[in-house]
């Protein structure tokens, strides 16, 4: 089993390679595949006469003005082009008419449907779904208004790059120097930068003085990288005479010649790329998708169903559409809208005091589901500032503290070898503190110069004491910089410190450049000759250091003899007059980018919590490895394929890749894997590094993630990160260290750059992922006795315990210690509202809601006269205007107006025993599998809330005129009281669900069961089909509401009707296990007293018969206890 084409697929090794391909041809076109090519550029290689005769250009007079004029023409502006923009307009709709918003909004139609009915049919119709209507509507407006102003995220992202674009440029133009607008330069144009300059477009270099460029937003590369007229690479990427549109010249002077403008420029594709990536759902918003399936499934089913058994029990069919738009309202859970956006609204400003910036809200949830973590290296993983990691003199490496606050470890500083190291890193180097930081700490302060020497600067002030004091007492006379020929760096100093000398020479540079100049070293502050054993433990230093990842310097230095050096002489640097061998080398000093010192544990947390962190950097992959070793990506004890070659002492083409857990893989390499070996990279590797990446491969890295099912969150700083952050499922952007442009593209923004905040954000998407689960399962329990009342209105004929408006009030009332040990959750099982929160919510909890509600509706009839046996079939007399002399149970005769009273009396009463149970109800809701008595109830809010649900009860109850706005009437004291044995009940009951849960851990309890149990019999196993299997766990939570009521009308007993939902629970939840149809001689009696209710035809389409068979051959060997036990924890399930 290979990877393809050649079984296997090459890793990055200690040595880059050149690439061995030509860059592939742009075909021109805005085509995405095309963009996610390699850069199509080809002019690095060109001799510098060829680029001339390519662009008709000359090297000293650059274009003519009519040529120049004629590329404008062809070419058009050097300017990026706008991708098209939503209008405000049209982003305002999507929230006023998305997601939950079109089921309120349906709901809101049906009411003004039902009104128009009741208008058109009865002479005083009752405004209630009028009101309904309306106040629905001026949710969805308020709701809809308030999470466009939260969530609004406007596509600017293209005035980013635009910002970029600099304002003018250098050209010469017919031998002349021309200060032109940027949008003017052409291909061709002969242009001039300098330190501080940005590059106008892609330019080859032709001539160049000292110049560097920081590519870090482009390419990931820490450094400044040097710009030469030479071709050093085929990557034009990597090639060091190609400078790039936007990027900063931070030092030296240069000349090139245009060869790319607008949107052909590196960065015109990466911009193309990112604006023209398509985002899909994120999967909250796919979990309000389903739920609204669910719900809207649901509530047709049970509207359809009673309207057709309205028609059934002869009602008018004016009257059944009326009940069906009922039933279908009271399913809509209008307050869940508003609850989502709260919900997230409040996590993002938790996390926001987290240094966690959310953009989009719906990222919030994302963050918690996600499974993989793309992360950059450089600014965070890393500190983003070079350091001082390592020395080696006196013959041993000595560790420097690298922590950003100099909490670590330090080195013994007496030695005289290290103060005449500390001596040459100050005096050989050209960085300096700006000024007016003295009061900052040093690791704080801002240097002028480039990132190794201000490491070396700050690493010496720190160790040894202010350098500009060094410095002033050593003053410099003569110094040639470092260049690409020499690779090396030297000063010359006025010193006191030898009596034989008036001038110290002091150099640095590329370790073995050094040691060639040198023929003494110093060992414990004195100078003796350099030997083959001491050149051999430098070699070994070297080594070490530099496998490290580490950018390596070497260091020397001499005392030059004042006979021939004498007070005055005058140095040569151009024509070198003066000594510069048989030196003596002093030691080696290695920097390294550090990683932060939160990393290693936050990726530790990512691991345990389920979470796959890739490093994807374009810096070299010995550096990259480093880091990903010190910071926990790769884990101590897995190697790569070159770990394995070094242990085996074999070739690394010699290896499997899939021996190897952990890889680092080059993007030379990238580039050559198809996707399907792209896929076994990240299949069969845990532990990944892709170093020296291009914008396009960091974004094929996250298309192949996603392919793999798993929820990307991908972090970066840089522009080369745009593309990958837009295209992930959630993209990251550093706060401080971030070009605008990554900020526009990602969904959140860590204003700390801190790696580490990506795990507060994880938790806290993971939490309100929890907190929403709950949130639907502590509203759809009301609606069970929201819903029962239509039904018994319609069914036994009794006056309306509950109106529409008192619904309304109901539904507008407003982290686990595990959450982090969890995998991700599964986006394709775990869903938001699944069967087992439809059953615990309708099937278990909302109806012992509704028999709290129906309980104190019963006793308020029942003081009033009105006892139950009296009140079946009343309704149509009840109801009857011109009836004002209807009887009681006692004989007393009652008016229209006075039945209404004690009706409207009974709606507050109903609506106030849910107030009551959903005090139960919000409270066991705070968790899901743990007690309540573990988490505590440390929420203040959350018990302010229920004292103001209770008082706004109370309000709507007691407050003159609720009577003629709702319809609600003051209650007794006596009757707050009916409802709180079933409020106590729902607590009990569900503290003992979750300790059965805690005790049966992992899959249902009957699936347990069976492996401890019924596997060790001879029992047949039914096996039954996919497909079946679906359609049975589709029908299991609907059945259980429909049969609830059924059994109710027969007559039986509560604890009955709870064994009945069990069994048919069982049945369709469960039907490839026949145990779980083992019932003992009680439950087969009440399944049989259940088939008097239904008739055999409606048994046998729920497939009840088949199974009653199973159930009496199996009762004999079906313990009863047992029986009844794992049938309980399966409805709990």
């Amino acid at each position: 089993m290979g990877y393809g084409r050649s079984d296997s697929y090459r890793v990055a090794t200690t040595q880059e390679k050149d690439e061995k391909e030509s860059p592939k041809k742009g075909k021109g076109g805005k085509d995405l595949d095309d963009l996610k090519k390699e850069v199509p550029l080809t002019e690095h290689k060109m001799s510098i006469e060829e680029v001339c005769r390519k662009y008709s250009t000359d090297i000293v007079q650059g274009l003519t003005n009519a040529k120049a004029a004629e590329y404008l023409a062809r070419d058009g502006p050097n300017a990026l082009t706008p991708p098209p923009t939503t209008p405000e307009w049209v982003k305002f709709c999507r929230q006023l008419f998305g997601g939950f918003s079109i089921l309120l909004w349906i709901g809101a139609i049906l009411c003004f449907l039902a009104y128009a009915i009741q208008a058109a049919t009865e002479d005083e119709p009752a405004n209630d779904n009028l009101y309904l209507g309306i106040v629905l509507s001026a949710v969805v407006i308020i709701t809809g208004c308030f999470s466009y102003f939260q969530e609004a995220k406007s596509s600017k992202i293209m005035e980013s790059f635009k910002n970029m674009v600099p304002q003018q440029a250098l050209v010469i133009r017919e031998g002349e120097k021309l200060q032109i607008n940027a949008e003017e330069v052409v291909g061709g144009d002969l242009v001039e930068v300098k330190g501080g300059d940005r590059i106008p477009a892609d330019l080859r270099i032709i001539s160049a003085h000292g110049c560097k460029v920081d590519n870090s937003s482009l390419t990931g590369e820490s450094e400044p990288q040097t710009r030469s007229p030479d071709c050093t690479h085929d990557n034009p990427l990597e090639t060091r005479n190609i400078a790039f549109f936007s990027t900063n010249c931070v030092e030296g002077t240069a000349r090139g010649i245009v060869v790319c403008t607008g949107d052909r420029t590196v960065m015109g594709r990466i911009a193309t790329l990112t604006s023209g990536l398509e985002t899909g759902k994120t999967p909250i918003a796919k979990e309000i998708e389903h739920f609204i399936q669910i719900i809207t499934g649901v509530a047709v089913f049970l509207g359809v169903s009673f309207f057709i058994l309205s028609i059934i029990l002869g009602y008018s069919w004016l009257e059944a559409v009326i009940f069906l738009i009922g039933i279908i309202v009271a399913n809509v859970p209008e307050g869940l809208l508003a609850t989502v956006t709260v919900c997230l609204t409040l996590t993002a400003k938790r996390m926001a005091r987290k240094n966690c910036l959310v953009k989009n809200l719906e990222a919030v949830e994302t963050l918690g589901s996600t499974s993989t973590i793309c992360s950059d290296k450089t600014g965070t993983l890393t500190q983003n500032r070079m350091t001082v990691a390592h020395m080696w003199f006196d013959n041993q490496i000595h560790e420097a503290d690298t922590t950003e606050d100099q909490s670590g470890a330090s080195f013994d500083k007496s030695s005289g070898t290290w103060l005449s190291l500390a001596r040459v890193a100050s005096l050989c180097n050209r960085a300096v503190f700006k000024a007016g930081q003295d009061s900052l700490p040093i690791l704080k302060r801002d240097v002028a110069g480039d990132a190794s020497e201000s490491a070396l600067l700050k690493c010496i002030e720190l160790s040894c004491g202010s350098v500009k004091v060094m410095r002033d007492k050593n003053k410099k006379v003569a110094e040639i910089p470092f260049n690409s020929t020499n690779k090396y760096q030297l000063s010359v100093h006025e010193t006191d410190e030898n009596t034989d000398s008036h001038y110290l020479l002091v150099m640095k540079g590329a370790p073995e450049r050094i040691l060639d100049r040198c023929s003494t070293i110093m060992v414990q502050g004195k100078e003796q000759p350099m030997d083959e054993e001491l050149k051999e433990a430098f070699q070994n230093a070297y080594l070490e250091l530099g496998g490290l990842g580490e950018r390596v310097l070497g260091f020397c230095h001499l005392f030059m003899s004042e006979d021939k050096y004498p007070k005055g002489f005058a140095f040569d640097t151009d024509d070198i007059n003066f000594q510069t061998d048989n030196l003596c080398f002093v030691g080696l000093m290695s920097m390294i980018d550090p990683p932060r010192a939160a990393v290693p544990d936050a990726v530790g947390k990512c691991r345990s919590a389920g979470i796959k962190v890739i490093m994807v950097t374009g810096d070299h992959p010995i550096t990259a490895k480093a880091i990903a070793k010190g910071v926990g990506i790769i884990s101590e004890g897995n190697e790569t394929v070159e770990d394995i070659a070094a242990r085996l002492n074999i070739p690394v083409s010699q290896v499997n890749p899939r021996d190897a857990k952990a890889c680092v893989i080059h993007g030379s390499d990238l580039k050559d894997l198809s996707q399907d070996q792209m896929d076994e990279v990240l299949k069969n590797h845990t532990e990944i590094v892709f170093a020296r990446t291009s914008p396009q491969q960091k974004l094929i890295i996250v298309e192949g993630c996603q392919r793999q099912g798993a929820i990307v969150a991908v972090t970066g700083d840089g522009v080369n990160d745009s593309p990958a952050l837009k295209k992930a499922d959630i993209g990251v952007a550093m706060g401080i260290s971030g070009s605008d442009v990554s900020k526009q593209a990602a969904d959140m923004i860590l204003l700390d750059d801190n790696f580490a905040s990506i795990v507060t954000g994880v938790e806290e998407g993971r939490l309100i992922f929890d907190n929403l689960k709950k949130s639907i399962a502590y509203t759809l329990t009301s609606n069970i006795p929201e819903i029962t009342p239509f039904l018994f209105f319609i069914l036994v004929n009794i006056p309306l315990p509950l109106g529409t408006i008192t619904i309304l009030c109901i539904d507008y009332y407003t982290a686990e210690s595990d959450i982090m040990k969890r995998q991700p959750r599964n986006p394709h099982r775990d869903k938001l509202v699944n069967e087992r929160l439809i059953s615990i919510a309708y099937g278990q909890i909302g109806m012992i809601q509704a028999l709290g509600g129906f309980f104190s509706y019963f006793v308020i009839l029942a003081e009033n006269g009105w006892l139950p046996s009296v009140l079946v079939g009343i309704r149509l007399n009840w109801d009857d205007r011109s009836n004002n002399d209807l009887e009681d149970s006692y004989g007393q005769q009652w008016t229209y107006e006075q039945r209404k009273i004690v009706e409207f009396t009974c709606h507050t009463a109903f609506f106030v025993s849910i107030v009551v149970v959903q005090w139960a109800d919000v409270i066991i809701c705070k968790t899901r599998r743990n007690s309540v008595f573990q988490q505590g109830m440390k929420n203040k809010i959350l018990i302010f809330g229920l004292f103001e649900e209770t008082a706004l009860a109370a309000f709507l109850s007691y407050c003159p005129g609720m009577d003629v706005a709702l319809r609600m009437y003051p209650l007794k004291p006596s009757w707050w009281f009916c409802a709180f044995p079933y409020s106590f009940l729902i607590f009990v009951y569900d503290e003992i669900r979750k300790l059965i849960l805690r005790r049966n851990p992992g899959g249902t309890q009957l699936e347990l069961f069976s492996k401890k149990k019924w596997n060790k019999s001879n029992v047949p196993i039914r096996e039954t089909t996919a497909k079946n299997e679906i359609k049975k766990k589709d029908l299991s939570f609907l059945s259980l509401v429909s049969v609830c009521f059924l059994c109710l009308m027969s007559g039986m007993r509560s604890n009955e009707i709870f064994c009945a939902n069990v069994q048919i629970y069982c049945i369709f939840r469960m039907p490839k296990h026949a145990f779980t149809l083992c019932l003992s001689s009680k439950s087969t009696f009440l399944i049989f007293k259940y088939q008097e209710v239904i008739s055999q035809e409606s048994i046998s389409c729920f497939g009840v018969v088949e199974y009653h068979l199973e159930c009496i051959q199996m009762s004999s060997v079906c313990n009863s206890h047992y029986s009844h036990y794992y049938l309980l924890i399966s409805v709990l399930r």
